[in-house]
């Protein structure tokens, strides 16, 4: 599912307990995590709940790499924003990812003032922790290309 397509379902529902629902829902989308990928090196610190995110990275020539994400985590509504963060990034250019604002996507969609503080910390986290895998995955691929 792409992040156009969440934010349009987004504005359909009025209420908060529907985009609630709706996020855990999403959720619930999310392809089971191995546990080979429930690692402590995959681990986002930041976070309440138990939170793992795993980066694959494919080169792609001039254009830069293109990272995939998987990911799980022990909350419901976690699972949710793990699911709207790979709608924003995963299969995405490391450019194109370092590029976008999650937190104004954040915002648009309400999320900031009907999630905790800790659980928002924690979005931030996550976010921070797909950035950083990007920017790594721009550096490799700096440091491969000739000269």
């Amino acid at each position: 599912m792409q992040i156009d397509e969440i934010i349009e379902n987004f504005s359909l529902l009025d209420e908060w307990d529907d985009r609630y629902r709706y996020v855990i829902e999403l959720g619930k989308s999310l392809s089971p995590l191995s546990e080979r990928d429930r690692s402590e090196a995959n681990k986002v610190q930041g976070c309440a709940s138990q939170v793992w995110l795993a980066t694959t990275v494919r080169p792609n020539g001039g254009a830069g790499p293109i990272l995939n994400f998987a990911g799980d985590s022990d909350a419901h509504i976690v699972r949710g924003l793990i699911a709207i963060l790979f709608a924003m990034f995963s299969g995405r250019h490391a450019r194109e990812i370092l590029a976008r604002d999650a937190n104004a996507t954040f915002e648009r969609l309400g999320l900031r003032e009907h999630l905790t503080p800790q659980r928002s910390n924690g979005f931030r986290s996550m976010v921070e922790r797909i950035r950083s895998d990007a920017r790594a995955a721009l550096a490799a691929a700096q440091e491969m290309a000739p000269h």
